[in-house]
């Protein structure tokens, strides 16, 4: 579920997401599910981030593996 989980809910959750990267609600509840957002979405969402005065790189969209 992570990161993808932290970042919709960040942005304002799945219906705000899909609009922001052009999709469908349902596909960003796929990327629930696997927990990716796929790269070609990261542009967008960074930008979005940037314009609620969120501080992202693209390593935030990166999973985090366990030491």
């Amino acid at each position: 579920m992570e990161p993808a989980k932290t970042i919709i809910t960040d942005l304002g959750g799945p219906a705000a997401v899909a609009k922001i990267a052009g999709v469908h609600r349902t596909r960003v509840y796929g990327w629930l599910g696997t927990g990716v957002v796929p790269l070609k979405h990261i542009p967008k969402l960074i930008a979005a981030a940037k314009e609620q005065g969120k501080d992202w790189s693209a390593d935030r969209f990166l999973p985090r593996v366990a030491a």
